[in-house]
């Protein structure tokens, strides 16, 4: 996802906020499975103007379903990925 699409979901979905200890922001979703990824250290620094450290906590509502979460030191090509990271999507039956 880049920069354009990331801001173009958030106008779209309603409003970030930005508060001292806490950004939360609404994401629009596909019906299906999707694939979402953060750059963490640009989303530190839009936000606060700072540099990223760590994550403390991951909170996830009851209201979806997860494969995974899993943090990387970088964006991976799907073929760098090992088999369980992949999202396989169904087949069409013919």
């Amino acid at each position: 996802m880049s920069d354009d699409d990331f801001e173009l979901l958030i106008s779209k979905c309603g409003v970030t906020r930005v508060k001292p200890y806490i950004c939360t922001m609404p994401l629009r979703m596909d019906d299906g499975w999707n694939q979402i990824q953060f750059n963490l250290a640009d989303f530190t620094k839009r936000a606060y103007g700072t540099n990223y450290v760590e994550t403390l906590r991951v909170q996830v509502h009851a209201n979806c379903r997860l494969r995974r979460i899993y943090f990387s030191d970088r964006l991976y090509s799907e073929e760098e990925l090992p088999p369980e990271f992949k999202l396989y999507l169904p087949m069409q039956k013919s």
